[in-house]
């Protein structure tokens, strides 16, 4: 029975003809150009400008969180889908270890890797709706910072630039950051329909947790590039770590401000309690 689903959904997530003869070719591909990376991200940030400013009147919660529900399950089941469809894809590689850390140099972007690394960079322009959701719901003074709109930007050029260079263990990143997405839309979704969970703080800690082990990932890439024969894409690895290291320190300046008062809150307020007793 395990191995008749193990079976079905390598096919279906790997073997598929349509997954296994991808190949991403630029100026055929779609998104596969600079243009309609350089397009869409102002296009994105023009979008995000003229809604924040134009301060239209929220809509109604009743209209907008089944939309937001929809948005959520299906960004949580891509999410989940890529995470399970790369793994997979990684183990038909195994035991060969060298291949899931070091690109040959030349290596082409094709087959099923590279097929999950370019769904992963359209699923960040479907993310771009998140920012439209918070904008039309009235809530962009408490959600919608710097920090969000710079990692939407960013997230889809360095997808693209991953895929441009054939990056080394980008497949990698990709799991590390689906799995935790699959953790962040779980949440955004029980919100949507009404449901407050108290694991909040649990989404900042595992991104944060996301941003160190990728520095482990980028770390590995550099070591077996600079003591072997070379790894493929690192230019794109150049690209990841400035993009990584300026969101890790963004997400500990949000994670300070969001946790460290309301922990300090919570001790005076014991504090107070044992006082009282």
């Amino acid at each position: 029975m395990i191995k008749s689903i193990i079976s079905t959904a390598q096919y279906w997530l790997v073997k598929h003809p349509k997954i296994n003869n991808f190949e991403w070719i630029e100026g055929e591909t779609l998104g596969a150009t600079p243009e309609f990376l350089f397009s869409t991200i102002v296009t994105y940030l023009s979008i995000t400008f003229m809604l924040y400013n134009l301060h239209l009147p929220p809509i109604k919660p009743k209209f907008l969180k089944p939309f937001s529900a929809s948005h959520n399950i299906v960004l949580l089941l891509m999410s989940l889908t890529m995470a399970l469809g790369c793994a997979l894809s990684l183990w038909e590689h195994f035991p060969n270890i060298n291949y899931m850390i070091c690109f040959p140099k030349g290596t082409p972007p094709k087959g099923p890797l590279f097929f999950w690394a370019y769904i992963f960079y359209l699923s960040k322009m479907v993310e771009y709706i998140d920012t439209i959701l918070i904008i039309v719901s009235n809530s962009t003074k408490r959600r919608l910072s710097f920090l969000h709109v710079y990692h939407h930007t960013m997230a889809v050029a360095m997808c693209f630039f991953s895929l441009h260079t054939s990056q080394s263990m980008f497949s990698s990143v990709l799991i590390t950051n689906s799995l935790v997405h699959v953790l962040m839309y779980a949440y955004y979704f029980c919100c949507s329909i009404g449901i407050r969970p108290r694991w909040k703080r649990l989404v900042t800690d595992c991104q944060l947790l996301q941003f160190w082990s990728s520095f482990l990932i980028m770390g590995v890439i550099c070591y077996s590039h600079f003591t072997g024969p070379g790894c493929s894409g690192m230019w794109g690895w150049c690209f990841n770590a400035f993009f990584i290291t300026s969101l890790l320190v963004l997400f500990l300046d949000f994670h300070n401000k969001n946790y460290s008062s309301s922990d300090k809150i919570k001790a005076n307020q014991m504090k107070k309690i044992k006082q009282g007793s």
